[in-house]
């Protein structure tokens, strides 16, 4: 008898502390401060992501006008002058 009931005195004290608040917030469906923080960062990096694959894709386009560039230069260094 005296086992059940430092067993439920136990259980009230831990149900009643700060681990039972969040066991109550996880069953409500609710987020932690800590939650809410991660899934705030999480939508910063989607956001610094997406960014660097807009810069990504952009270095790519001027890589490609370098190249055109490039060999626009080389055919006009290749082709014969005229009066030379």
């Amino acid at each position: 008898m005296g086992i059940v009931f430092m067993v439920s005195a136990a259980a009230v004290f831990i149900l009643r502390g700060p681990v039972g608040r969040a066991l109550a917030r996880r069953i409500e469906g609710g987020k932690s401060p800590d939650d809410v923080q991660a899934l705030t960062a999480v939508d910063e990096m989607q956001v610094r992501v997406a960014q660097l694959e807009q810069q990504v894709d952009r270095m790519h386009e001027l890589e490609e006008r370098l190249d055109f560039t490039e060999r626009l230069l080389a055919q006009q260094r290749e082709q014969p002058r005229i009066g030379s």
